[in-house]
Order: structure tokens, then sequence, then C-alpha cells
């Protein structure tokens, strides 16, 4: 309103002051200034001792800005694909999380599935307690969501040895269903029947005891069993047999995790192969193995391939953005291929022994068994193989598509992972983001194809039963080269009932970050 005045001497109104204005956030679209200048000014510092480094935390007070003002710089230097994101002005979100979620691409794969499908966050003191040997809290039991809503499927893929799981009587098994969960029916809809199913499933502490109504496979009644969650350490590397076929003898195990332990486990593996062979075939079972350290896959790959197909070539090189083609850009280090080792490592591998040269097995072929859980660095050891001409005969379903890796990066207390590089094998090969698939896989649900057949996951078998669906499918392609009927399913297929969510018909296999990327030793 204008004020009334002159010379009346009248009582005049005046307007509001106007509000201040929002503080400025100092953005220019496509201005980026140094993340370093922005790096640890938090607005809620830590202080102590970093148990990562065994350093005080470098944090200083800061603010939101600050941290948004680092994930946009930090992105547009690291990101893989730093041009496909949007550029936004970081003073419009008081929440990091909320703003890091933007900066990524929103392309797509040409299957329709998001080109960046592996964006994610991590509180800093969780993912160092999971990054340490692989130790999560659990039963040890690994449950599968075969379908997530009602009608749902909640099935044991597998089990840990001395584990709750397997020290109850009798113990759970692959094949279990599970029906129930501290008194609530599997199937029920409603928000706190689904936060007392979930927390049963997936415990967060170690003193809270939950109730488990089971059907064990084959059995005509259900039982209920108590279980309370322990700091569960995965067994990587297990079922080491050799079957004698009309083919010759054909050595199978199963490999579940690429966590530290696992090197001196496949060596065991390879040696007992060695000695109690030789083995002329080889049927790796990763179909659970979502990956970890990339340097257990190069050893692996070496040991099936032996020094001839191997020694002088590249097993995976990193590729970053552009801006870096020749240079790493989180370690300032010359991009150098990753070998084939064929020699321990040392820490954090094998209890320190470095440089004991590997046992090998000597083949030109390896089958492998997949399912949608089967990525990253277990899809590197396929490709890496392949990039040497081992050949890889594929049998079960198209794997999850991660080509792609990350330094796992703290800022205030939140590790950031966002995707800055892809790894090739020796023939420069590395696009298949929309998973390795068997040759016969249908063709609207296919990634990149290679031989081999499309085989669903079979839980009324246990692993290493020669009639289980994929074991048997690969030794009748070994024997005659033909396959059963596709029945294998992409990550992302509907499961076939109706309003199922688009998870794949092997199910989703619940797993940590650790226990489903590429690491690098530090």
């Amino acid at each position: 309103m204008v004020a009334c005045g002159g010379g009346g001497g009248g009582d005049g109104f005046s307007p509001p002051p106007p509000p201040p204005p929002p503080p400025s956030s100092g953005w220019e679209q496509g201005v980026f200034n140094d993340y370093n200048s922005f790096y640890a000014r938090c607005e809620a510092p830590r202080a102590g001792i970093n148990p990562a480094t065994g350093q005080p935390y470098p944090d200083v007070p800061g603010s939101t800005l600050n941290e948004n003002n680092f994930l946009r710089s930090y992105s547009n230097d690291t990101y893989l694909w730093y041009g496909e994101i949007v550029d936004r002005d970081p003073g419009l979100y008081n929440d990091p999380l909320d703003y890091f979620e933007l900066l990524k691409t929103t392309a797509v794969t040409t299957s329709g599935a998001p080109k960046d499908k592996f964006h994610f966050t991590y509180d800093s003191q969780e993912w160092y307690e999971l990054s340490q040997g692989g130790v999560s809290a659990g039963y040890g039991a690994q449950f599968v969501l075969l379908s997530a809503v009602p009608p749902r499927e909640v099935v044991i893929a597998y089990t840990e040895p001395n584990s709750p799981a397997t020290t109850l009587n009798p113990p759970l098994a692959r094949g279990a269903r599970v029906l129930a969960i501290d008194g609530v029916d599997i199937n029920d809809n409603t928000q706190a029947g689904i936060d007392t199913l979930n927390a049963g499933l997936f415990p967060s502490d170690t003193t809270t005891p939950h109730t488990f109504e089971i059907l064990d496979l084959g059995a005509a009644s259900s039982r209920t069993v108590t279980m309370t969650a322990e700091e569960i350490t995965s067994d990587p590397v297990r079922g080491e047999t050799i079957i004698p076929t009309a083919m010759g003898d054909v050595g199978y195990m199963v490999f579940n995790d690429h966590i530290a332990t696992a090197e001196q486990a496949l060596i065991d593996a390879v040696d007992y192969f060695n000695t109690n062979g030789p083995i002329d075939e080889l049927i790796l079972d990763i179909r659970y193995n979502g990956g970890g350290y990339l340097a257990i896959a190069s050893q692996l790959a070496y040991m099936i391939g032996g020094d001839v197909p191997t020694a002088g070539r590249t097993f995976e090189q990193q590729q970053f953005n552009d801006k870096y083609p020749d240079t790493n850009p989180l370690t300032g280090q010359a991009l150098l291929p990753t070998p084939f080792y064929d020699t321990t490592l040392g820490l954090p591998f094998n209890g320190g022994a470095a440089g004991q040269p590997l046992p090998s097995l000597n083949l030109s072929r390896v089958f492998v068994l997949t399912g949608s859980g089967t990525c990253s660095a277990s899809e590197a050891i396929m490709n890496g193989l392949l990039g040497v001409d081992v050949e890889v005969i594929q049998i079960g379903s198209t794997t999850c598509g991660k080509p792609y890796g990350f330094y796992a990066t703290d800022n205030c207390g939140t590790t950031y992972f966002t995707i800055q590089f892809r790894g090739v094998n020796a023939k420069d090969f590395g696009d298949y983001t929309d998973g390795f698939s068997p040759s016969n896989t249908p063709a609207n649900q296919a990634g990149t194809v290679i031989p081999g057949c499309s085989v669903g996951d079979d839980f009324d078998k246990a692993l290493g039963d020669t009639t289980e669906a994929r074991l048997a499918a690969a030794l009748g392609y070994l024997n005659n080269g033909t396959c059963p009927a596709p029945s294998g399913l992409a990550p992302g297929d509907v499961l076939g009932k109706p309003g199922a969510p688009a998870i794949p018909a092997d199910g989703f296999l619940p797993k940590s970050p650790w226990h489903t990327n590429r690491m690098y030793v530090p």
C-alpha cells in the first residue's frame, strides 16, 4: 500500500519490509571450482579418529552448501558421464543425499534400463565395518526374494557353515521356504507387517531373536525355528568335486564372494583339482557372486587359463572419463592395466604372503553358471577370459550388467559411490551394461550374447547335485552341445504374477554393496 503523506500530518501506512534475499550459493551454471576447496567442510563435523585411516577426521565446520558443492564439483570432475549431468543450483537442496541422487545421467540402455543403475550412498562407519573382510550381521542363510508382493516367495539359496542357520537341528538348507516371521504371515501387506518381515529377514543387530515358520524342501509340514543374528563371515569357495563323465573328468566348484580370504580358498580348490585330476573341464558356479576384489577375479582367471593365453596380457584396463585418458583422477597414478596375476599378492590377501606362484588348470574353456546376482568382479572373470580367447560357456540367466566401478569417497560421514570408470578387456571390450546372456536367451531379454544355455535357477536341488537344472544343463552341453528349452530370464523381467514387480525370475539376492562391486586394493 502506498503511504499517505504530505503536510496533512495524518497517520500513514507503510508496506512491510521485503524479506531478506536468500543466501547466494555462488552458483554459476557450468562453472565449477576445485572439489578439494569444499572437501570436509561439514554441517556437522565429526570428532575423533577415522578407523579407516587411523588419523583424526579431517572435518571442519562448514555447511550443507559446502557439502553440495563438493558433490557437484567432484561429480563434474570424476563421473564417467559427467557431461550428461543436469547442472542444478546446489543452494536449492537442504539434504546432500537428495542432491547427490540427481548428479547422474538419466540416459537408458538399448534395453530401456537406466544407464546408471549403481549410484548410491552408505553411512561411512557402516561402510568401514562392511569392508573389513565381508563381515555382516545375519543368520548365515542367504535369502532370495522370488516375489516381493503377495503371493510372496522367500527361499533359501545357500547357507554358511557354523552359523545360526546351520547349527539348528536339523539345519536350514537350500530350498527351504519362509512362511512367517515373528508371527506375521509372509503375505501380510500392512505397513506394520512389512516392517516386521523386513526386520526379521534383514536384521540390524545381534541381540534380538526372530522366529521363523519354515517349510523345508520336501517336507509335508512346516516347523518353527528361532535365530539371533551374528556377525557372519562368508565362506567364499565351497563344493569342490570332480564329476566323471564320458567326456572326461569335470571339476565343479561354487564361488560366492571375491573377499580377501578367497585367494587361499581358490588356491586350495585348484590344488584339489590338480591333485585328484587333472580335470578336463571346469564348471564354475558364480550364480550368487556379486563381486568384490578385482585382483581375486584376475587371479582366478589366470588359474583357469594358465600361462599360455594370459602371459603379458591385460585382464582389465580402467577407462575414466575423457578428462583423464592416461591418469587415474583419484590416485594421480598413470593408468596401467590390471594383468592376469600369477602369484599371491600379500596383504590383505592370504595372510600377507606375497609372490608365491599360483597353480593353474591350463584350460582352453570354462563353463560358468550365472544368475542375475552374477555381477561386477564376477562378470570381469568372464570378460577378461574372453579377451584372451579362453572360451566361456554360460549356463543360467543374464548377469547383472556392471562393467563399471568407483572409488568409495567419504565426505562428512557419508560415503558416496558414483560411477567413475569402466573396465575393458584385452580386446578393449567392456560394453555389457545389459549383462551377459546365453545364446538361446530370447532376443527381447538378451544382453551381450555368448555361447550357452538359458536356464532358470533350481531351488529344489542342492548346489552340486548333478540333476540340479543348471549343472545338469552344463553337463549336457558338454556332452552333446545342446540346451534345454530357455527358462532363465534377464534382470528386470517380470515374474509373471499379477502385479508382480520387475525383479528377476531367479529372484533378488539382497547383498551388501561390499559384495556387489569391483574393489581395488588401496
